[in-house]
């Protein structure tokens, strides 16, 4: 009985393991078709939102090296404005949005690029007219009307709503100090 409860714990260990082994391969294989899927995405959502740059340059973060921003240029290299994702969890999931600025950081323009909240209610932050709520505002005004600010929450969903408002004005910050650090502009 001992013999055989091994025997067949051994059977299902080499099976686990030649599948796991293969699951592995295939992701290895995949993975880079996969980003270079994302980052082409990511190029197409910032022309989307800009159509007026002609490029973009990237830009590291000093302070949090994990955060990664762009300068929109016109054709003669002028700097039009910035672009950045920012991300917080919501209520269910991390939300990541692409917000456009400005050269005085103001929202010109964003939208919501991943989410996984709740159907009929948080999901709401990917319609067409979520993205007024927040255009023209910069990260001094930039707070959900729960909290006294001006941005109105999605009904039902105050906490994704905060979650993309929040995340907005910490990367505008975040952005601005790194501008101001490398004498660029940005100063608060």
């Amino acid at each position: 009985m001992f013999k055989d409860i091994v025997r067949l714990g051994l059977i299902l260990f080499a099976i686990s393991a030649f599948f796991t082994g293969i699951l592995a391969w295939v992701n290895s294989v995949t993975l880079p078709q996969i980003n270079k899927l994302k980052a082409e995405d990511a190029i197409n959502t910032r022309k989307e939102l800009m159509p007026a740059a002609k490029t973009f340059e990237e830009k590291k973060c000093a302070a949090d090296t994990s955060f990664v921003y762009y300068a929109a240029l016109d054709d003669k290299g002028e700097v039009l404005g910035y672009s950045f994702i920012a991300a917080k969890t919501g209520y269910s999931s991390l939300i990541s949005t692409m917000v456009v600025l400005d050269k005085d950081f103001n929202i010109t323009n964003l939208k919501v690029i991943s989410q996984n909240e709740t159907p009929g209610l948080g999901t709401h932050s990917q319609d067409k007219d979520f993205p007024a709520k927040f255009k023209g505002m910069n990260a001094e005004t930039l707070k959900v009307d729960k909290d006294g600010g001006p941005v109105k929450s999605i009904t039902g969903a105050t906490i994704t709503t905060r979650a993309i408002t929040n995340s907005i004005r910490d990367a505008i910050l975040l952005v601005k100090t790194d501008l101001a650090a490398s004498g660029k502009g940005g100063a608060q």
